[in-house]
C-alpha cells in the first residue's frame, strides 16, 4: 500500500482494533497448577493506546479466549470494546459495527494468525507482527518490525498517528511536549 493510501485511510479511522495472544503477548499462555492463567503484556502498547485515546480513537480486542487477565489490561487502558471468547471474529467485527454506526473504513485492526484473516480482509487497515505466518502478513497493509507483545501494536498506532498528521497531538495530551530534539 502506497504511504498515500495509508495516510487517507488513516484519516477516517475512529476504532482501533486487535487480536491479543500473538498481538498483546507474544502468544504464550501461561497456566498455573492451580488453574490460574498468565500473560505478559508490553508496556509500550499500552502507550500507544493511550497515545489512540489522545486524539479521540476508541481501540479494543478481540480474542478466541477468555481471559480475566486481558479483561484486566483491557480495563487498565480504557480499551471500550472487548470481546472475549469469540469464535467469529467478523460477526464480531459486524456487531460492534452495527451497534456503533461504524463503517469498515473507519476500522482498523491487527492480526497475527488465520482466524484473524476474514477481520483483516474486511477493515480499512489491517496490520501483522512481523512474526506473523506468511499467510497473514501477505494480507496486511502494514507490518511490524516488532514481534507479537513486543510493542507491535503501538508501532502500528503510531503509523496511523504520523500518517494522519496527529502524532504532536497524541504526544501533548500524553503530556510529552514533544518528541523532537530541540523543541519546547
Amino acid at each position: 500500500m502506497s504511504a498515500d493510501a495509508f495516510s487517507s485511510r488513516s484519516r477516517r479511522l475512529r476504532l482501533i482494533l486487535s487480536d491479543v495472544d500473538g498481538v498483546l503477548t507474544d502468544g504464550t499462555v501461561l497456566l498455573t497448577a492451580d488453574g490460574r492463567e498468565a500473560k505478559s503484556f508490553h508496556v509500550r502498547d499500552g502507550v500507544g493506546v493511550n497515545l489512540a485515546h489522545g486524539v479521540g480513537l476508541r481501540t479494543g480486542v478481540f480474542s478466541g479466549r477468555r481471559s480475566e487477565v486481558v479483561v484486566r489490561r483491557a480495563a487498565e487502558l480504557g480499551m471500550s470494546i472487548v470481546r472475549l471468547g469469540v469464535t467469529d471474529k467478523l460477526e464480531a467485527l459486524r456487531e460492534v459495527m452495527a451497534k456503533d454506526g461504524l463503517t469498515p473504513d473507519q476500522v482498523a485492526f491487527m492480526g497475527d494468525d488465520l482466524l484473524d484473516l476474514p477481520v483483516m480482509a474486511a477493515v480499512a487497515l489491517s496490520a501483522a507482527p512481523m512474526d506473523a505466518p506468511e499467510e497473514v502478513r501477505s494480507r496486511a497493509h502494514f507490518i511490524t518490525a516488532m514481534r507479537g507483545g513486543k510493542g507491535c501494536l503501538r508501532e502500528f498506532i503510531e503509523a496511523i498517528l504520523r500518517a494522519r498528521g496527529e502524532w504532536e497531538r497524541a504526544l501533548a495530551a500524553i503530556g510529552v511536549v514533544s518528541a523532537q530534539p530541540g523543541k519546547d
